[in-house]
């Protein structure tokens, strides 16, 4: 069967056209980020907290949320926002980006919106997440800033 080509349209074409983020994955981000920017603007915290950045300067790995470091140009703290099945996925991409070493990434977290579980990993950890909110780096539990 013949169908019709469209005429005088451009396309765009990309390898990830789109997010798969529901609204209670963005809302989690947004209340992180609107939670911990007055923190860091305030300097109770020294990182500031920035939403879907990639980690480098082109075509890079993009966590959730982002605690950069602006004086080292480094994101010592990552969090990556899942529902309970992408929870291995999510962890393994933790585990890689802090493991790598090749963005400075010193803790990492998970949060799973579904169970309203978190789980934590550091640099050093040996590959083994903790069950945990508590950044030691910002001395927060970021559980706090869930409604």
């Amino acid at each position: 069967m013949d169908y019709p080509q469209p005429q005088n349209q451009r396309f765009l074409v990309q390898e990830d056209m789109g997010t798969n983020a529901p609204v209670i994955h963005q809302r989690v981000i947004a209340q992180l980020t609107t939670g911990l920017y007055p923190q860091f603007r305030s300097g109770a915290i020294p990182y500031e907290p920035l939403p879907e950045m990639m980690l480098g300067e082109y075509s890079s790995p993009t966590p959730d949320l982002i605690f950069y470091d602006n004086a080292l140009d480094q994101t010592p703290i990552i969090i990556e926002i899942c529902h309970t099945r992408g929870v291995k996925d999510d962890t393994q991409k933790v585990i890689r980006l802090i493991d790598g070493e090749l963005y400075g990434i010193q803790e990492g977290f998970v949060y799973d919106y579904k169970t309203h579980h978190w789980f934590r990993y550091r640099f050093g950890d040996g590959g083994l997440p903790t069950e945990s909110s508590f950044s030691e780096i910002l001395q927060l539990d970021l559980n706090n800033f869930l409604s």
